[in-house]
């Protein structure tokens, strides 16, 4: 008898993993595949939708927009965007997606008929909040590896004006290679160049049909760059030079700062969520509520993407720079403040350092009363900023690691948190306390002698953590601590720290007090800890 439940136990598994494996069985990879998928036809059966999932516009609207790229990010951002003007009758245009890379969702995409779910989490004035919306606004995609002179065509549409794309921080970049004939290159910015001469050829330069080239790659002056290594295309491959001038003259490179997170396809809770919807989307998104979309251009473009007349947090300007500053100093600044802290605190993970007493009254001290007080900027809209940036570090359905944002802590403390620093220290003729033990912070997080292949190894409750960065800064730090443990001087560790011009762009050595009260900080938390260091410093 037991042989015979051994025997059905074993056929059992291999029946449910059968069942896994093969697509035309119930079940592949836990979700129900006789379960409706998304596409037009399920939007045309009444009932077929819950209640609490918004869809967009279901009209054929003219290809106003030609996308480079189908990931998460410009779905949950540009798309979802477009998707809201065209639901307030502001816009009337989808976007055609081009897949930048070989490999790519524009099949799925066309299966779906250009739909995706997409879901929007987080807190919003202080209370949960979650949208959830079927976006209707990308009309098919296009591999233009596979299909190139379907990708040409796009150029010869009257209604096509703006291009976006985010090809990743490596996309705009300069890659020799010669005029595409029949075939896709493999840069992004030669493809830009190749569909922006087609487009010149078929409407004979008209002025009339210039693109607003909209780039979202996270680098600075992207639009600036990607233009110049169009024009440097077009003079390599002989493009003439009506054409350059035309490129010149009658097209928008824009520079953009994008900010959302997109925490995309929704892994761990998919099965659930699928049930919820009634329905299958191989292409479900998920990010943050919070957005924000700096343009710098002309703003008379503004009133062909009325962004602002919808209720998006979309900025126009004749200047990005101040923009790009209050990001840095004020989200990218408080994470770099209060990372290293934190996480040798106890803490693993962003959300529960902005909800812990102490280490949550840290990070409220250092952003109100050091960081915004630094920047030139009206007060209303630092401190609204800096009150979003608290909920998006609450945000319960994002798990940003302490550990993650600790790579490269170095060079992040220098652009983040060193101009605050300096600038209070001008301003006020004092330091900034929670600032000043960011550095202290740092140098005891960086704290180790030994490797495990390219990290040093720091140790937090007696278990070891990986110190992530350049390998130059990760052999000084442990050439230091080794110091250190020799002779035991604190202030001699954090003068040989601070003297690093490598790391800082300057001997911080110089700078009024600094080296005393770091090293006083590193001191305290190294004889009391990290816990009995933060809450005698924010008196919690």
């Amino acid at each position: 008898m037991c042989g015979n439940i051994a025997r059905d136990t074993i056929n059992d598994r291999v029946n449910k993993l059968l069942m896994c494996l093969q697509p035309d069985k119930k079940y592949f990879g836990g979700v129900d595949m006789e379960m409706k998928r998304l596409n037009k036809q399920l939007l045309a059966k009444a009932g077929s939708i819950p209640d609490n999932v918004e869809v967009g516009p279901l009209d054929d609207m003219p290809e106003r927009i030609i996308q480079f790229g189908e990931g998460n990010f410009l779905r949950a951002f540009v798309d979802w965007m477009v998707n809201q003007m065209n639901r307030q009758g502001l816009f009337y245009g989808k976007a055609v997606i081009i897949q930048p890379i070989m490999q790519g969702l524009v099949d799925v995409l066309n299966e779906q008929d250009g739909l995706y779910t997409l879901l929007l989490r987080g807190i919003e004035e202080g209370r949960l909040a979650e949208k959830r919306q079927i976006i209707t606004s990308v009309s098919r995609g296009i591999n233009p590896y596979t299909h190139w002179n379907d990708f040409l065509e796009c150029a010869a549409n009257p209604d096509l004006r703006f291009m976006i794309s985010n090809t990743t921080e490596a996309g705009i970049a300069y890659v020799e290679e010669p005029m595409p004939v029949n075939e896709c290159p493999v840069s992004f910015p030669a493809k830009v160049t190749a569909f922006l001469y087609e487009r010149y050829k078929r409407f004979n330069g008209q002025h009339d049909k210039g693109m607003v080239i909209i780039p979202c790659e996270l680098i600075d002056r992207n639009g600036g760059n990607l233009k110049k290594i169009v024009l440097r295309y077009s003079c390599e491959w002989g493009l003439g030079e009506h054409f350059r001038a035309w490129l010149d003259n009658s097209n928008y490179f824009l520079n953009t700062l994008v900010d959302r997170i997109v925490t995309g396809y929704p892994k761990e809770d998919v099965q659930q969520i699928t049930e919820q919807l009634g329905y299958h989307d191989r292409l479900l998104d998920t990010g943050e509520v919070f957005h924000l979309w700096v343009i710098e251009g002309d703003r008379r473009l503004a009133r062909e993407l009325p962004f602002d007349k919808a209720g998006l947090n979309v900025i126009w300007t004749d200047d990005l720079q101040p923009y790009r500053t209050r990001k840095v100093r004020i989200l990218n600044g408080t994470h770099t403040m209060m990372v290293l802290a934190a996480y040798l605190y106890g803490l693993d993970n962003v959300k529960e350092a902005a909800e812990d007493p102490v280490m949550g009254a840290f990070i409220t001290k250092g952003l109100f009363d050091e960081i915004v007080p630094a920047l030139n900027l009206p007060q209303q809209e630092k401190e609204v900023f800096a009150a979003n940036t608290l909920e998006r570090f609450k945000n319960p359905f994002i798990r940003h690691y302490l550990l993650s944002i600790a790579l490269n802590s170095v060079s992040k403390w220098k652009v983040r948190v060193l101009p605050s620093l300096l600038e209070y220290l001008k301003r006020r003729n004092e330091l900034p306390g929670i600032l000043t033990f960011s550095l202290a912070a740092l140098i005891a997080f960086y704290r180790g002698t030994s490797f495990r292949g390219s990290a040093l190894l720091g140790t937090r409750n007696g278990e070891q953590y990986e110190i992530l960065d350049d390998m130059e800064v990760l052999e000084f730090f442990a050439d230091a601590w080794s110091g250190f443990e020799r002779d035991g001087d604190v202030n001699k560790l954090c003068s040989s720290v601070l003297a690093r011009q490598e790391f800082w762009g300057q001997d911080l050595n110089s700078v009024k007090g600094l080296g005393e009260a770091a090293a006083g900080y590193l001191d305290d938390i190294l004889n009391r800890g990290m816990k009995a260091a933060v809450r005698d410093l924010v008196g919690v």
